[in-house]
């Protein structure tokens, strides 16, 4: 599996320790982050790894800053893209099964390595349950398109 991945100036300890973990596990990681602490812009860097995963380049996105919530606003404002802002493997796992998430956020200020570790492990093994979670997702689609009925 190709994984995206990228973070702020906040969360760059942790980006660089889930993609050596990552790697190490068999993942192919597509480093879009910035590699230093000098502040940057997240939404720059959200909408990188959304745009791999819209133009499917990789399989899924992993995006980190401080709290998580900068950049999962970014990155669902971006068509196609379900961001789930996760701090324990709990949501994780029933943004997978319930959601189809295809982008995981974190928060470096918020979880340590460990958590996010677990995190990312339950992100990228669990599957989307499809049956009556489907038409849920086909509703967001509609409302990306602007299509949604009241």
């Amino acid at each position: 599996m190709k994984i995206a991945i990228a973070n702020d100036h906040a969360a760059t300890a942790l980006k660089n320790h889930i993609k050596n973990y990552l790697e190490e596990k068999g993942y192919e990681i597509v480093n879009f982050g910035t590699d230093t602490e000098e502040s940057v812009d997240y939404p720059i860097y959200a909408h990188k790894v959304c745009r791999a995963i819209q133009e499917k380049t990789v399989d899924k996105g992993i995006l980190i800053c401080g709290t998580g919530l900068g950049m999962s606003m970014a990155a669902n404002k971006e068509k196609g893209i379900r961001a789930a802002l996760c701090a324990e493997p709990f949501s994780a796992k029933f943004a997978r099964q319930h959601n189809d998430a295809n982008v995981l956020c974190m928060g470096a200020r918020v979880i340590g390595t460990g958590m996010a570790r677990e995190i990312c492990d339950v992100f990228l093994t669990e599957e989307f349950a499809g049956g009556h979670h489907s038409p849920r997702l086909q509703m967001i689609r509609e409302i990306e398109d602007g299509t949604f009925g009241d």
